[in-house]
């Protein structure tokens, strides 16, 4: 019987030594046992994504009873919260889609697990499982089983480092001496020096030069074999291929010269150019690691938090200046942002942010909170337990629960590039040695080579991520936030904008508030002002700022209603703060209630309300008649149309303007422009107009400072950026601009750089010269472009 492969790992099973199961041949128990857990639960069409994707499982029983002591899974855990638990594993086996398939698929093989997501570029798969259901042990051994053995290192876990892979940096260093030593051993050749000792020990140095490019040949550029070997097995051709294919026939051709003496062949070239490659590797990495540098710790929530001082006092302070052992005021709907210690009596958690699942979890005082949950009901205080980590909560605004299913036109244009590249590239290659063979044998093979390197469409590929990045970096440095590159894509196919009224085109920093009704005493006083201390709309923080200070009480009970008001209990006394039809004040006449105002109820006795003549931005006119040039405004409020006749003196004639518009009435009016085939950008405070937020094309979401923003925006604006808005659209759709820039530059070097190929007149040399050069090209070009329409559009 021949030699075959394992139907599960692949590896060649000895003659009589497979296993047969379901008319399948096995190369040990543990890949039959695999392949039968695929089958009792309907997961075998893993195996027809790639042949024989898996890896042979290993005997590792013992090997993870640490993860019974709860000491170490505090450790290793990223969140735990009742009986939701979160874990990021490192996978070292994820190499293809396969394994990605069924690693997102591990809650159809055990139950308890909720949702898995892959991060396929990092090898890291994040687990979401019920630990009253499944313990993260049975996790790691059910991977281990199933030939994805997890690493998991607790050194790295006390350190908070995690194990960097330096195998490319090891690779260039090793080509970087190969080259710079058979360069120097090349100059008599080069300069064809004719001297006795030179000329006896010509057959030595050429063997030392062929000695020296072996390890360049093998290790440095085995990267490229290991890639256009896994294209070729998956039928889908790569740009390795003809560079891989190159440095073989390279490598093939000057061992064949050295041999039979005709010459000293091509190692000189050969290094040089693997050398190159991997510079221009190494640099799109880098690249890359700046821009994710700049997106996860340069501040990109814009986000402060009440921190209160030693002498009680209180001050609004950035996310990223709150220490450990700093206490922190969080209100109702605000986002702890940091893991801590709760210090009030009670406190209802929404975790909907980090688990998707919004089912609040109830907190007692000395319980530990976690960064990502979203307090509800009655203002809370905290200790900070760790200082914050701006990429965790990129993370958790990034999680995939909220995110947009869009299209991505860039990544099709890229995709389709790299499809048919390839094969056209090889067909031009094979063509040109094909004429100058019957020529001259030497140019034939410079003509090939030459042709297969220097049409690598790196930079091609690297125009939309690299120019995306770069607008998310120049954006988030003046305070525009974006979730991801896609919005940049979306904002420039925006035709529609929708505006909330309150907090968005009015500013809570300032207003004009009186009151009419009954007088307040001190005690009442003191009642409506703690009760607004624990509330985040705008109103509310305004009234709050605008009473005089008193001293604080405990609220007993606190609930705040979207869209109507706030219901508390303090003392045995109910206090109601809201609108009219909250109050139920029917015998409030009609002008009265057009008033945007606050109305205040004490156990039943309606005292009277706070009138507020709002302050709209700065700048709002002017933001508004720009806008209305190229896109349809649209104005959603809440509030009744008091401000109707102050609103149409300020807007464009043609501004729609809509009052008296519920959380869900938002929503469905967004619906119906989508429905008639606009792309719509909602602009909002985040807090009554979430769903609409959501359900638009681009939610932005603006902040006033405050520690409030849906899971479900697509951007946060600072506020005092507002007026800006019309500048950041058109950076949009300049960065299109310079995607479709880039890639015109892109093609036109690879068309004149194939038209010098194919006649002979470029040397694989200078080629691999010229390939990094163009990566560094595109690279200069999108920084500069970025940057000059960056300070061309501003005011």
């Amino acid at each position: 019987m021949s030699e075959q492969g394992c139907f599960h790992c692949g590896i060649t099973i000895p003659k009589n030594e497979e296993i047969n199961f379901d008319e399948k041949k096995f190369c040990c128990n543990g890949c039959k046992t695999v392949y039968e857990i695929f089958s009792l639960h309907d997961l075998t069409c893993y195996y027809d994504f790639e042949k024989s994707p898996g890896a042979t499982p290993q005997d590792i029983a013992g090997k993870y009873d640490f993860l019974d002591n709860d000491a170490i899974l505090t450790k290793v855990l990223e969140f735990q919260e009742g009986n939701t638990s979160i874990v990021s594993l490192n996978i070292p086996h994820i190499h293809c889609s396969s394994c990605i398939w069924i690693l997102e698929n591990l809650n159809r093989i055990q139950s308890g697990i909720s949702i898995s997501q892959v991060n396929f570029p990092e090898k890291r798969v994040r687990i979401t499982f019920k630990s009253d259901q499944v313990s993260l042990k049975e996790i790691v051994y059910l991977l281990s089983s199933i030939g994805y053995e997890p690493y998991i290192s607790l050194e790295n876990y006390e350190t908070g480092k995690s194990n960097v892979d330096r195998s490319l940096t090891y690779k260039l260093g090793v080509a970087f001496f190969c080259f710079g030593n058979i360069m120097l051993l090349s100059f008599p050749e080069y300069f064809e020096i004719k001297e006795f000792w030179l000329d006896n020990y010509k057959p030595f140095f050429r063997f030392l030069i062929f000695i020296l490019a072996l390890p360049s040949f093998l290790y440095s550029a085995s990267g490229y074999y290991v890639s256009a070997y896994h294209s070729i097995k998956t039928r889908m051709l790569n740009i390795d291929i003809p560079i891989a294919l190159g440095i073989i026939v390279m490598f093939i051709r000057s061992t064949y010269d050295m041999l039979m003496d005709h010459g000293p062949g091509f190692f000189d070239s050969l290094a040089s150019l693997v050398f190159f490659m991997l510079l221009g590797k190494m640099f799109q990495i880098k690249t890359y690691s700046f821009l994710s540098f700049e997106r996860d710790f340069k501040s990109y929530f814009p986000i402060a938090v009440t921190r209160i001082n030693s002498d009680t006092s209180e001050e609004s302070v950035p996310i990223y200046d709150v220490l450990k052992g700093n206490r922190l005021l969080i209100r109702n709907q605000e986002l702890i942002p940091v893991d801590g210690i709760l210090i009030s009596e009670k406190a209802e958690i929404d975790y909907s942010f980090v688990t998707g699942e919004a089912v609040p979890i109830t907190k007692k005082s000395g319980d530990k909170v976690f960064a990502g949950g979203k307090q509800i009901g009655k203002v809370i205080e905290m200790e900070v337990l760790h200082s914050v980590s701006q990429s965790y909560l990129t993370q958790l605004w990034s999680n995939e629960i909220f995110q947009k299913k869009v299209n991505q036109k860039h990544k099709t244009i890229t995709d389709k590039i790299s499809r048919y590249f390839t094969p056209i590239l090889l067909l031009i290659a094979f063509a040109g040695f094909g004429y100058w063979i019957f020529i001259d044998a030497n140019i034939a093979f410079n003509v090939f080579t030459a042709v297969l390197i220097v049409a690598c469409p790196c930079a091609l590929a690297l125009t939309a991520p690299f120019t995306f990045g770069n607008i998310l970096r120049i954006m988030g440095k003046q305070k525009m936030y974006l979730k991801n590159a896609i919005v940049i894509e979306q904002l420039a196919k925006v035709d529609t904008i929708v505006f909330d009224k309150t907090g968005t085109i009015t500013t809570n920093k300032k207003s004009n508030i009186s009151y009419e009704g009954k007088e307040i005493d001190e005690e009442n006083l003191i009642l409506i002002k703690n009760v607004l201390r624990g509330s985040n709309h705008p109103l509310s923080r305004m009234l709050y700022d605008f009473l005089p200070e008193t001293i604080r009480i405990k609220v007993d009970d606190f609930e705040e209603i979207t869209g109507k008001g706030i219901l508390a209990s303090v003392e045995n006394q109910t206090i109601k703060i809201g609108s009219a039809s909250f109050l139920e004040q029917s015998e409030l006449q009609s002008s009265e209630i057009e008033k945007t105002a606050l109305y205040i109820k004490i156990n039943d006795v309606y005292l009277g309300r706070f009138n507020f003549k709002n302050q709209y931005r700065d700048g709002l006119r002017t933001l508004f008649s720009t806008l209305s040039k190229n896109y349809q405004i649209k104005v959603l409020s809440g509030d009744n149309d008091g401000e109707r006749a102050t609103l149409e003196t300020l807007l464009p004639k043609n501004t729609e303007l809509i009052f008296n518009q519920k959380p869900d009435q938002k929503l469905e009016f967004i619906k119906k422009l989508q429905e008639q085939g606009q792309n719509v950008m909602m602009v909002g405070d985040g807090l009554n107009d979430a769903g609409a937020l959501a359900q638009s094309n681009v939610g932005v979401s603006i902040s006033e400072n405050v520690n409030v923003f849906s899971p479900a925006c697509d951007a946060i604006l600072d506020a005092s950026e507002f007026s800006r808005l019309d500048y950041f659209l058109n950076l949009s759709h300049n960065a299109i601009k310079i995607i479709k820039m880039s890639f015109i530059l892109s093609l036109l070097y690879n068309v004149v750089g194939l038209a010098f190929a194919v006649t002979g007149n470029l040397l694989p040399l200078v080629a691999a010269i010229i390939m990094p050069l163009s990566t560094i090209t595109i690279v200069s070009f999108v920084t500069f472009m970025s940057n000059y329409f960056s300070k061309s559009n501003l005011k």
